[in-house]
């Protein structure tokens, strides 16, 4: 089982605002979002298959995904894209591909790694816009 899995709480963003805006979130999703926390939990089932939830007050966010496999997917943005995660670096870095759908839109990659001080660092990056997002979660629990 990966060292991601476990359940984890949104400590500090870096450029949040900049990314959303760069995703095309308009201003009013921005302001709700700058100010909640979010908690994710990622699982990894014996069938091979990964559950990822994203909560807050406001959106909750449920994927279940093999590895691999491209889906649909609404981000909590209300965008459609096709996501697909893997796995890099041995297993230890969890990249998740999400291309968008419409023209005009952005694609993201949005890459999960445990840190050797325990956190977790969450970016996000805008493909073609040269903007990047940090976010920095703390174990909450193992799953």
């Amino acid at each position: 089982m990966s060292h991601l899995c476990g359940k984890w709480t949104l400590q500090k963003n870096t450029n949040w605002d900049e990314y959303m805006k760069a995703v095309g979130v308009g201003i009013v999703l921005r302001k709700i979002a700058a100010n909640l926390t979010t908690h994710e939990e990622i699982k990894e089932e014996e069938n091979g298959e990964w559950i990822f939830s994203s909560t807050s007050t406001f959106k909750n966010v449920h994927l279940r995904f093999k590895i691999g496999e491209e889906f649909d997917e609404t981000t909590a943005d209300g965008r459609h894209v096709k996501s697909t995660f893997k796995l890099v670096d041995d297993g230890t870095v969890l990249q998740q591909t999400q291309k968008a759908t419409k023209n005009g839109e952005v694609d993201s990659i949005l890459t999960r790694q445990v840190q050797g001080d325990g956190t977790m660092l969450c970016t996000l990056e805008a493909v073609g816009k040269d903007v990047t997002c940090y976010r920095i979660f703390t174990r909450s629990s193992t799953s």
